[in-house]
């Protein structure tokens, strides 16, 4: 697949890393620009690029910056890309930590649900109930006992299933977690947030989780 990765922190660069490992073609931007990428390019074979060129052609595009960030994100980001492109959100909201206060976001509307609208296209919920560093350490072949699973949402049904193929690619199992009016269930603070666990585990996590915001993950 050729995939367009907006943002180059923790995540970001490890999807890149996992990505490009598993022979896909990838072209990675950040907010500085791409001569700040030189180190990840020539260690991965990704293409550096400015963020308004990420989306070209592509068949799958991650997003994966601070959710403060979205709205500054280039008008026509997605212009170049086609129109069934896959748009993938890694995003959490910390109001208290890094965010600040998202009005929409505190009166109830789920986090990917407020990215979709600021981005103008429907997108995947997933990668964020994981830790960077489980994107290296954790991938296993399909079978394999200790591979973990990833929960994914989305209210486009082919959309939400490349996603899951691509994972699925990179060693990890999924679990539909629904549209993205469920995508609550993933958030920070509710079970499956930061569990590295099997498909099993995190359906019941899932199942477990309150749609009520922790006061730790409120502004």
């Amino acid at each position: 697949m050729k995939i367009g990765i907006i943002g180059a922190g923790n995540i970001g660069g490890n999807l890149t890393r996992r990505f490009t490992a598993a022979g896909h073609d990838v072209s990675v931007a950040n907010s500085r620009g791409p001569q700040t990428l030189r180190a990840l390019a020539e260690e991965t074979g990704a293409t550096p690029v400015t963020v308004a060129e990420a989306a070209r052609g592509a068949d799958v595009v991650v997003i994966t910056i601070p959710t403060k960030a979205v709205p500054g994100l280039p008008d026509g980001l997605l212009d170049d890309a086609p129109d069934n492109v896959a748009v993938v959100d890694t995003g959490n909201y910390y109001p208290q930590q890094r965010d600040g206060r998202i009005v929409a976001i505190e009166e109830g509307v789920p986090e990917s649900r407020w990215t979709e609208l600021q981005l103008g296209h429907p997108v995947v919920k997933a990668f964020n109930t994981t830790f960077a560093h489980d994107l290296l350490d954790r991938p296993r072949p399909k079978g394999d006992p200790e591979r973990i699973a990833m929960p994914v949402a989305g209210d486009d049904e082919a959309a939400k299933a490349l996603v899951r193929v691509l994972i699925d690619g990179a060693g990890f199992d999924t679990v539909d977690t629904g549209g993205l009016d469920d995508s609550w269930r993933q958030q920070p603070g509710t079970p499956v947030y930061g569990l590295a666990a099997d498909a099993d585990t995190v359906r019941k996590a899932l199942a477990d989780a309150s749609p009520e915001r922790t006061a730790e993950w409120r502004a």
